[in-house]
């Protein structure tokens, strides 16, 4: 696998680096701000770019805001924005338009390099990432009328698993359970959050983006 690093923190941007190295995955170019991300994506053809939100100068979304520049340029690109606070309004935005490629992870995250692995290829292969500390803290709220309310705790279990992003195997395998175990559990879900079938739609990416609009 190949990446490309945006950070403007040098001992982040170098130590990352190494380490995605010790595990195979080559970064082919490196910079401390965005204004050439583009045209590093272009050049390098990388599968996935890490991207911190905020970035010179003036350290406040200049991240986010490079991010459709580089879906248009090049949309088979995965795009992992890391982000210093959980911000909910920032996750949403990114997946909001395409979710397909599109990763949002606390740059905590960072110091346990197999997290970061585990995003990265989800991301290269297509998946969404949604950071699990986000997933907990939506599944932990109460509204008024929240249809999360009617779920069984095992319900609430397996939807914030989904939610991050995994497979109903990969859901199995944590669980220890069979896959149509999982299957059912969220077919009972989906249909008390209210998101039926549909031959258009992910439902999986709609039932993280139905919690991140409530929060945005």
């Amino acid at each position: 696998m190949r990446v490309v690093i945006i950070e403007d923190v040098l001992l982040v941007r170098e130590g990352l680096a190494r380490l995605l190295g010790e595990h195979d995955i080559q970064t082919v170019a490196m910079a401390e701000d965005a204004t050439k991300v583009v045209e590093l994506a272009k050049v390098h053809r990388p599968d996935v770019i890490i991207i911190d939100i905020r970035l010179p100068p003036t350290f406040t979304d200049e991240g986010l805001q490079a991010v459709p520049k580089v879906r248009a340029a090049a949309p088979e690109i995965g795009l992992l924005v890391l982000s210093q606070h959980l911000e909910a309004a920032y996750a949403w935005h990114l997946i909001n338009e395409a979710p397909e490629r599109i990763g949002y992870v606390l740059k905590d995250r960072v110091s346990d390099i197999s997290i970061v692995i585990d995003a990265l290829t989800r991301l290269a292969d297509g998946e969404t990432v949604i950071d699990p500390a986000i997933v907990s803290g939506l599944l932990g709220r109460r509204r008024l009328r929240d249809p999360l309310e009617t779920l069984t705790d095992r319900e609430r279990e397996v939807l914030g698993l989904v939610a991050e992003g995994m497979s109903n195997r990969a859901v199995a395998r944590r669980l220890f359970v069979g896959e149509r175990t999982v299957e059912s559990h969220i077919a009972s879900a989906f249909t008390k959050v209210g998101l039926e079938e549909s031959e258009d739609s992910n439902r999986r990416v709609r039932l993280v983006l139905a919690w991140l609009r409530a929060q945005a």
